[in-house]
């Protein structure tokens, strides 16, 4: 077990971010404190070759090209306040209205226009007999892209000897308001030597939340015989749906309850993410909409270049009192876990 860190690059405002590296004999993960972002996750393949199984750079400014903000995919960053969608940017909390922005057609997406994707955090590194990682910091002012509450957000993520990448989330604030953290890391286990739509994916998931538009009814209905029933391990191409999937799954999971979420296999290359998580739902995108962007001369990414497996509360869910609440008060304590386990077999 190991752990370096390094220069990342610099913000335009002249701040440094430092990308830290998580190894064990067996994978090496690449985190940097801008935004939290998961820059790769090295692995082998069943020959033993290695190879990053995560959309991301290896440089700051690759984050920062307009090429990438153009059509922003927000690959491997934590995500917040809120995660997701809150449909038409409005928002009410004990009896005040927030008009929050809109950056999605019609609805609030991950946290608004600069959300937790695009700060700086502090970090602290962990280094112990069991694990390593990183403890990723920031405070989040009261009025921030119009949320109520100064929030204070902890993100701890830990590598073991087991390959379990740890993600704990932790909030806390000063005055009532919603929270909905996720990492929206995209996983391709080629290696991008190919998209994800041969990735086959299984969940504990006999349930979703019915969706127009991307925006919840407010329905919990059944997946059972319908494209998006993955009971069972299926192919991501299996339904033909044209855009793939953009989906919020539901779990059983009691509140803090840790439960294997779902699998995600590729049969070449031997290897598959099992993902664990205390949170009640997974959003389910297989990234059409992912820019195709030329990296050092060579074009990368596009779509179905990787699928985000994003634990979190539901989307909307500020909406739907049938849902479990987003809503934090002051004394609560926020705290999620989930954890990405990879596997070469």
């Amino acid at each position: 077990m190991k752990i370096t860190s390094q220069k990342f690059g610099t913000l335009k405002d002249g701040r440094e971010a430092t990308l830290f590296i998580l190894s064990n004999n067996d994978i090496t993960v690449k985190i940097t404190n801008y935004g939290a972002i998961i820059t790769a996750v090295d692995m082998p393949n069943k020959n033993g070759s290695i190879e990053n199984v995560v959309c991301g750079f290896d440089k700051l400014e690759n984050y920062l090209s307009e090429e990438y903000l153009g059509s922003y995919p927000y690959f491997g960053a934590v995500i917040g306040r809120f995660g997701n969608r809150i449909a038409g940017g409005k928002l009410e909390i004990e009896g005040t209205s927030y008009e929050m922005a809109i950056n999605n057609g019609p609805n609030h997406l991950h946290g608004g226009l600069e959300g937790f994707d695009k700060k700086l955090f502090d970090a602290e590194q962990i280094d112990t007999a069991e694990e390593v990682g990183v403890k990723l910091s920031y405070l989040s002012p009261d009025g921030e892209e119009n949320y109520p509450g100064n929030l204070k957000v902890t993100c701890i993520y830990t590598l073991n000897k087991n390959n379990d990448l740890s993600i704990q989330y932790f909030a806390e604030t000063d005055k009532t308001t919603v929270v909905n953290l996720t990492n929206h890391s995209y996983f391709n286990l080629s290696g991008q030597k190919e998209n994800v739509l041969n990735h086959e994916l299984e969940l504990n998931a006999t349930k979703m939340t019915e969706m127009v538009e991307q925006i919840p009814t407010g329905k919990i209905v059944p997946v059972v015989g319908t494209a998006f029933d993955f009971t069972s391990a299926k192919k991501l191409n299996a339904a033909g749906l044209e855009m793939g999937y953009d989906d919020n799954f539901v779990f059983d999971n009691e509140e803090g309850e840790l439960i294997h979420a779902g699998t995600l296999c590729e049969a070449k290359s031997g290897r598959k993410i099992e993902v664990y998580t205390t949170q009640p739902g997974m959003q389910v995108y297989t990234g059409y909409w992912n820019p195709e962007l030329t990296i050092d001369g060579k074009k990368k990414f596009g779509s179905f270049s990787g699928i985000a497996l994003e634990t979190q509360h539901y989307p909307d869910s500020v909406h739907h009192k049938n849902f479990p609440t987003t809503v934090l008060k002051p004394g609560e304590l926020y705290n999620q876990k989930t954890i990405y386990k990879f596997i070469t077999e």
